[in-house]
């Protein structure tokens, strides 16, 4: 108990001497050992890579995993030194709940269908996310961290070690000066001589650290190249993934507008017709409010015909439109004062009003 008052006492002289010895660094009333001008810049360089390093490292983290709780619960199961649990990615979820839809709503049908294949897609699009954020993690951040962790730990604790050392020198120095009688001179030279020596083997010793920010530097290159080449590769599955879909539905944006419905205001409005139907406008031959003509009046004009592939099936809701199967080869053409969402189409003997967005117009 005594040795521990006393350690407690000395480190209290200790502190309050070093407080003194920089204040009066600080109102040019004590001598200060300089540093030389390439350490100084060695000193510079370093603290600015620490500090972007930490910038970095947190907004990569953010990028990575935008949910600010699951990056909490990363940081803490990092620090326990527990496996990060596996979690499904956001396009991994929102594929699973299309494909779950698609079983309630019918596989089988035009929405339940392409529910299906953008779900799917979704999850290729999810996983290639997850592949992403584990390579960055990987390959870039750890090595950050690791810096930050390691080697930025080792330079601060030597850096602290050097400034003690300097304010031994620079202490040892005024008690010389001050000293009067031969022998007190004596004792305070051989006393700056072994602080000297002490505060120049520091100095190396921490000079070598931050020389060796150049390495960190290119280890920290050759992380960002391989994050670089991570990214490209995820923007171009995504890419890949999102083409093949856009394909695979025909590269219309506006494909299964006929099966949606849009809500209207219900004031004034019957309960029956609360919903009405998202597909183009009936103007045409069998809409009398539009055109005069009525469907047995109308012939295809002798040009203007095109042939069009149906992409997808079309359930004709009344006996003006024609019913539409997908893939198959029909004929089109527009009639006067007909809108231009619609189109007249024709397959064997039937013809019909047909929603020009089921269709790709061949050449």
């Amino acid at each position: 108990m005594d040795f521990s008052v006393k350690k407690l006492a000395s480190d209290a002289g200790v502190f309050f001497t070093r407080a003194v010895q920089f204040t009066e660094e600080k109102l040019g009333q004590a001598e200060k050992t300089e540093l030389d001008a390439h350490f100084e810049n060695l000193l510079s360089r370093a603290d600015s890579t620490k500090n972007w390093t930490e910038k970095i490292l947190r907004q990569t983290e953010v990028l990575l995993q935008p949910n600010p709780s699951a990056r909490i619960e990363e940081f803490l199961y990092e620090k326990l030194d527990r496996k990060i649990p596996s979690r499904i990615t956001n396009g991994e979820l929102l594929g699973q709940y299309m494909i779950d839809a698609a079983s309630e709503f019918g596989p089988g049908t035009p929405y339940g269908s392409t529910l299906i294949k953008v779900g799917e897609a979704q999850r290729r699009l999810g996983a290639a996310d997850r592949d992403f954020i584990q390579s960055s993690m990987i390959n870039f951040l750890t090595p950050l961290r690791n810096f930050l962790e390691g080697d930025w730990k080792t330079i601060s604790r030597e850096r602290r070690l050097l400034e003690n050392r300097r304010l031994d020198l620079d202490a040892s120095k005024t008690r010389l000066k001050k000293a009067k009688a031969a022998e007190a001179k004596a004792a305070a030279e051989q006393e700056l001589r072994v602080a000297q020596t002490e505060f120049d083997r520091q100095a190396e010793v921490t000079r070598l650290l931050l020389e060796g920010i150049s390495s960190t530097h290119t280890n920290h290159l050759r992380c960002l190249h391989e994050f670089v080449e991570a990214q490209a590769t995820y923007y171009a599955q995504c890419y890949q993934y999102t083409m093949d879909l856009q394909k695979l539905l025909g590269r219309f944006s506006g494909a299964f507008v006929g099966n949606a419905t849009t809500q209207v205001p219900s004031s004034g409005v019957s309960p029956s017709a609360a919903t009405i139907p998202v597909v183009p406008a009936a103007a045409g031959p069998c809409n009398p409010s539009t055109s005069s003509l009525t469907f047995t009046e109308v012939s295809p004009p002798s040009s203007g015909t095109r042939k069009a592939r149906v992409l997808y099936d079309y359930d004709a809701a009344d006996s003006c439109e024609l019913e539409l199967l997908a893939d198959e080869l029909i004929t089109v053409y527009s009639l006067p004062g007909m809108d231009s969402d619609w189109l007249m189409g024709e397959k064997g003997n039937k013809k019909g009003k047909v929603p020009v967005t089921y269709l790709e117009l061949l050449n």
